[in-house]
């Protein structure tokens, strides 16, 4: 079961509840037992492997790109 986060809309107070993915979307606050609202917040991406960077598109592996050869005719 997941673990989500709530701010109760009276106190103010965060918590964390968890709760199967059938349930509503609303919490009890265990401080003054008003509503709480689900926070939703980012959530982090992590690129791993080849093919995330810009020096891993480009593999020139010793040949001139038409550009290069430009630069070097002026």
């Amino acid at each position: 079961m997941p673990v989500y986060e709530y701010q109760c809309e009276k106190c103010t107070h965060k918590f964390e509840l968890r709760r199967t993915f059938s349930e509503d979307g609303s919490g009890i606050c265990p401080v003054c037992g008003g509503i709480g609202k689900r926070l939703f917040s980012a959530v982090p991406i992590i690129f791993k492997g080849s093919g995330f960077y810009v020096t891993d598109y480009r593999k020139n592996n010793g040949h001139n790109t038409s550009g290069d050869q430009q630069k070097k005719e002026n």
